[in-house]
């Protein structure tokens, strides 16, 4: 069949009524030979638009061909020159505002479902073993990694492979970061998680847990205990709220609250772990980004009986993946939009039992460049309501700053660093991800770590030194593209 007759495939997935009731992945992943036929959609451009609309660069056009042509270990190889992370990327990456938006199928019809081909194969590469890449030789170079989420799993795995001995510090009980306590089961599975970050400990990456830097240990530390270079990938964890009254009723939660205690101490398996999470009949989530999504239908499966997302601007605004807008009104998620809280009202005994809301109108776009909502006198409504989730961003946590002399940062709390080389104001200590960004996707943050990684390497191997610190990228030969 000529490729252009093919119509763009539909990933198979749970039916919404029975995946309510359970944490099991939604999206099930495409059959070898549904993959292997979308794949015969690529057009294989001799510019291909879509590697441009990728933050780790991968070369598209050639893991599609190698799959199409059957050679599954060739496909994830080329995947892997470029992406750490393949079947995380492939599940929750917004292909559709990244390397997908770029496809030229997608100016007159579907582009190609590169985000589920890329699923695909590391999904098959997990089922029937995992090959390493070549590693240089041992450089001599020690590098520590701070945190060990999206940005600070690929900067560790490339250094690896450049030859630096590398130790990621992770103040959880569990690497992953935003990857294992923020996402949920039903979207990006725990033992996904646990595979890649295996692959990128088998590469000679050391990790050591439950350790705070800026609190257990230093910069300082770190840098007297002999590392070379130091890499900050925290990510932003500290949440953000409304500063309206009643924010500190009993059952009003920020979005990564619950969601840490639900994925990371696993409170969907009450009473397996003994870590519940109180959810009454109605539950309000303010905010309409993915995350806003993801703890809206993880309260929906821990038993509420209306589950409503309350966002202050209309439709067309919301940020969250369409993907995951349509799982979520397919599994009777309620949208309330134009709708503002203004105040949060409980019983004597401290619990919540309502959400004052007031209309919202748009006006002229703000700094984002989005319409900024602006309230109608006199519209203010209740809704009954059991609890509260407040998903409404976050910042970088100030803890890791508590020793970091000379790093500057911004007003908002996010590290001052080159967007392109991740070098912060402080010599030798680079940034990257949510750290340095704001709140972002996970894709960003892997670029960031990839790119501040070839930085680290070049000045590792002498292609700069301290006093060249400030100097431009363009100036400064990187060792690695």
């Amino acid at each position: 069949m000529p490729r252009e007759q093919i119509e763009r495939q539909e990933m198979p997935a749970q039916d919404p009524q029975e995946r309510i009731h359970n944490f099991y992945e939604v999206a099930l992943g495409y059959p070898e030979e549904i993959a292997k036929l979308e794949a015969q959609r690529c057009l294989q451009c001799k510019k291909p638009r879509c590697v441009e609309g990728c933050p780790v660069e991968v070369p598209i056009p050639e893991f599609i061909l190698a799959l199409r042509e059957g050679d599954l270990a060739g496909s994830i190889r080329v995947m892997k020159t470029k992406n750490n992370l393949p079947a995380i990327c492939g599940r929750v990456c917004p292909q559709e505002t990244q390397c997908e938006a770029l496809c030229v199928l997608g100016k007159k019809g579907q582009p190609v479902a590169i985000g589920r081909l890329e699923r695909f194969i590391a999904d098959w590469e997990r089922k029937t073993g995992v090959q390493k890449p070549d590693i240089a030789p041992p450089t001599g170079k020690r590098v520590a990694v701070i945190g060990a989420g999206p940005a600070g799993l690929t900067a560790a795995g490339d250094l690896a492979r450049y030859g630096h001995k590398v130790t990621i510090y992770e103040a959880l009980h569990a690497p992953g970061g935003v990857l294992i306590y923020g996402i949920p089961e039903f979207r990006l599975p725990k033992d996904v998680v646990r595979a890649e970050v295996d692959y990128v400990l088998s590469l000679g990456v050391d990790l050591v847990l439950d350790c705070v830097v800026g609190k257990t240990l230093t910069l300082e530390d770190l840098f007297a205990d002999g590392y070379d270079a130091i890499f900050l990938g925290t990510g932003a964890g500290l949440p953000m709220f409304m500063n309206i009254p009643g924010e500190n009723y009993n059952g009003v939660y920020s979005a990564n609250e619950f969601l840490t205690r639900v994925n990371l101490m696993k409170a969907y398996r009450f009473p397996e772990y003994d870590t519940p999470v109180k959810i009454g009949k109605r539950v309000a989530v303010v905010g309409a980004g993915n995350v806003a999504m993801d703890a809206a239908r993880s309260a929906l499966r821990l038993g509420a009986e209306e589950v409503s997302i309350v966002y202050r601007r209309s439709r067309d605004e919301v940020p969250a993946r369409a993907e995951e807008v349509h799982h979520a009104e397919e599994e009777g998620i309620q949208f309330k939009f134009l709708t503002n809280p203004v105040e949060i009202y409980g019983n004597d005994k401290g619990w919540v039992r309502g959400m004052r809301c007031i209309r919202m109108a748009l006006g002229e776009p703000d700094s984002s460049g989005r319409p900024r909502p602006v309230p109608i006198p006199g519209s203010e409504f209740d809704m009954e309501v059991d609890n509260v989730i407040m998903a409404l961003g976050t910042r970088p946590n100030p803890m890791v700053f508590t020793d970091a002399q000379g790093i500057e940062r911004t007003r908002h709390g996010t590290i001052v660093g080159d967007p392109i080389t991740g070098r912060t104001t402080r010599p030798r200590v680079w940034a990257g991800g949510d750290i340095v960004t704001g709140a972002a996707t996970v894709i960003s943050a892997m670029g960031a770590g990839k790119r501040a990684a070839a930085d680290i390497d070049a000045f590792l191997k002498g292609a700069f030194t301290e006093a060249d610190w400030h100097a431009k990228k363009e100036e400064v030969p990187a060792a690695h593209p």
